[in-house]
């Protein structure tokens, strides 16, 4: 892990180190954990504390964000001000309001959170001294009675965002637009992890302020203010706090601001844009602008979990039925709009100007895998995979330092889809992809297992180890892996004691012939071979069960598991609805969508097809895009998509023309 030696780090915040050590008592507390089980999950993710990855294609994307991504979205935000617009709240610096947007502090407690998140599972005491300056100019931003929203603080007549509106420069008066709770929400869903990764109060202790404010500000008694948030995040940072402290104030809230969306007697409503256009029990079709609307459908499917709402888990199935079989793209994007960042009317699924915001596959996964906390299901963790190899990695560069908010999958190098770009960019006026990359990616070896008292679930295939308690259990679990370039996984199981449980192990949907639920893809021609399962040598006659091998036993260590999920590449061909992709096929090869980019096929690429008589060949190439499987025929040759326009601006194009 790197030392952290930050060159970018200025003066002023060198010197806060200093004052976050005065200011912050550092009180290292037992930490209660987040716990899925608490919020009424039946089933708990493994925490990335427990998992230490090894794996050849996860572990460089996690180091490269870990030891180059955040020095660089840190040296981002000091250049752009938004360190200094907390310290010019605080009264500390004078000056006005810099930045763009109405919630530039978001990137700040977004990048505490990834860096939390990989003190969580690197210890570093450089990095941690780091978030130590970065928490204490937080809190000198945040007034006496816990309000933190710079900019309204800096000067509440002038918003950074021409589009906010001022009527009379009042907190909470521009509720749809303001983004004052989603700075919230940020703030408190950093501070937790952060809790968590350290030990240390001194940011929770800041968001729990906020969020005490919050509740005494919003509800429906005389002296507080009816409304709900415009951009939601809020709602799930509060049940968060509320795991963690019991609080139920926290609990209540939340739901209000769910309850309330689509209630004419309570605000103005916002429409559909912000999915404030009928209640939420009502809701049955994903509109409007995507990221706020799976952070709503993540809070939705936590307040299933924690009462047990059947209304609220009628809605949350019907919207995940119609998002999947209707209006995802075949990298797992979502949102097929550039107006609105949004999503279309069902099938609306074009290629050039697909939108597929980075933010909106990040919060995909975020409901998701409650979703599979909720039900054990894998087509959950279907989705999960096709969007992480695919439609989500590819927002950041091969480099690290280099982004795309919008992930079409077609380029014809004239287009300029990622906001005035044909390809990434270095950065944004609204940067809350890039530091959200961060926020998520070191988290992803939490995503790998999950449990009950009694059940394993072994969710995402990558080479680690990993050492945890399975209901009265010590158990120490291992998997060796290339996945995704080839199918094959060893998995050693090392109980401390001889114990029974049951391992349950994903079979991936492309093995078993399913691009995703539902019938908006489907390969061309079913794959003849089966995935197999032995124990110990001995070949297990069994069928997947919910998507996964269910193996129970009394295990004892040095059991050994043997996978193999054969691969070999796919056509995916489209519903007949979806009118862009009529008489084109895409290319797949185990969880990886591929693309053709015209670096590779210069002499033909505006006349590349595919045919009934075409070949295909896999081969890897070590030394291209930093090592990946291509695939090849006479006509073409396909990489990737996740690492495409890392050579510069060309063409590519995921669907192909295809020829009887």
């Amino acid at each position: 892990m790197k030392k952290y030696n930050l060159p970018i780090l200025t003066i002023f915040i060198s010197l806060l180190v200093l004052v976050s050590c005065k200011e912050t008592k550092n009180d290292v507390v037992q930490s209660t954990k987040t716990s899925a089980l608490k919020a009424g999950y039946e089933i708990e993710p493994v925490n990335i504390q427990n998992v230490k990855l090894t794996d050849s294609f996860w572990l460089p994307i996690i180091k490269r964000v870990q030891e180059v991504t955040i020095e660089y979205a840190i040296q981002k935000c000091n250049e752009e001000g938004r360190f200094e617009n907390f310290l010019i709240a605080g009264k500390q610096k004078s000056g006005t309001v810099r930045g763009e947007m109405p919630f530039d502090d978001t990137d700040i407690y977004k990048i505490i959170e990834g860096a939390s998140n990989t003190l969580i599972s690197a210890p570093n005491p450089k990095l941690e001294r780091v978030l130590d300056s970065l928490v204490a100019i937080v809190k000198i931003g945040q007034e006496k009675d816990g309000y933190l929203t710079t900019w309204r603080t800096i000067n509440p007549a002038k918003p950074p965002a021409t589009w906010v509106p001022v009527i009379e420069g009042k907190r909470w008066e521009s509720l749809q637009i303001s983004h004052e709770c989603y700075n919230a929400g940020h703030l408190i869903e950093a501070a937790i992890v952060h809790y968590e990764a350290t030990g240390k109060r001194n940011f929770l202790d800041i968001a729990i302020k906020n969020a005490d404010l919050l509740v005494k500000t919003f509800g429906e008694k005389p002296d507080q203010i009816r409304g709900v948030p415009g951009h939601q995040i809020v709602e799930t940072g509060l049940l968060k706090l509320y795991q963690i402290t019991g609080k139920e104030d926290y609990l209540k809230l939340a739901k209000y601001y769910l309850d309330n969306r689509g209630n004419p007697n309570d605000h103005k409503l916002y429409g559909e844009y912000a999915q404030d256009h009928i209640p939420v029990i009502q809701q049955n079709e994903v509109v409007g602008h995507a990221v706020r609307a799976v952070y709503m459908y993540a809070g939705m499917t936590d307040i299933v979990a924690l009462a047990k709402d059947k209304s609220y888990e009628n809605a949350v199935n019907n919207l995940w039925k119609n998002m999947v079989n209707k209006k995802m793209y075949i990298t797992g994007g979502i949102g097929s709009r550039h107006d609105g960042e949004a999503f279309g009317v069902n099938y609306e699924l074009p290629n050039l100007t697909a939108y597929n915001e980075t933010c909106a596959a990040i919060g995909d996964v975020y409901w998701n895998h409650r979703l599979h906390s909720l039900y054990g299901k894998s087509k959950y963790f279907d989705v999960i995979e096709r969007t992480m190899y695919n439609g989500l990695i590819s927002g950041i560069s091969l480099d690290g330092k280099q982004f795309f908010y919008p992930n079409a999958l077609e380029s014809d190098g004239v287009y300029k889809s990622n906001r005035g770009s044909c390809t990434r960019q270095a950065w944004f006026d609204c940067s809350c992809c890039p530091t959200n990359l961060i926020r998520f990616i070191p988290s992803i070896p939490g995503l790998i297992y999950s449990k009950t008292k009694n059940d394993l679930y072994v969710n995402l295939y990558a080479s680690n180890d990993a050492s945890f308690t399975l209901g009265k259990t010590d158990l120490q679990i291992s998997q060796q892996t290339s996945y995704p370039w080839n199918g094959k996984v060893g998995i050693s199981v090392n109980p401390k004691k001889e114990a029974k449980f049951t391992i349950k192990l994903r079979v991936p949907s492309w093995a078993r012939n399913e691009v995703l639920p539902g019938d908006l893809y489907t390969y061309k021609k079913a794959s003849t071979q089966k995935p197999t399962i032995s124990v110990n040598g001995e070949v297990l006659a069994i069928q997947p069960e919910n998507g996964y091998f269910n193996v129970t036993k009394n295990w004892k260590k040095g059991d050994k598991i043997a996978l193999n999920f054969p691969m070999e590449v796919q056509e995916v061909e489209t519903n007949l609805k979806v009118a862009t992709n009529k008489n084109k096929v895409s290319l797949e090869y185990g969880p990886i969508v591929y693309a053709v980019e015209e670096v590779d096929n210069k002499s033909n690429f505006d006349k590349i097809d595919i045919s009934a008589k075409d070949t295909f060949q896999v081969k890897k190439e070590a030394n291209l895009l930093n090592g990946v499987n291509v695939i090849e025929t006479n006509k073409l040759k396909a990489i990737p998509y996740y690492s495409w326009s890392n050579r510069g601006v060309n063409k590519m194009k995921v669907w192909i023309d295809f020829k009887d």
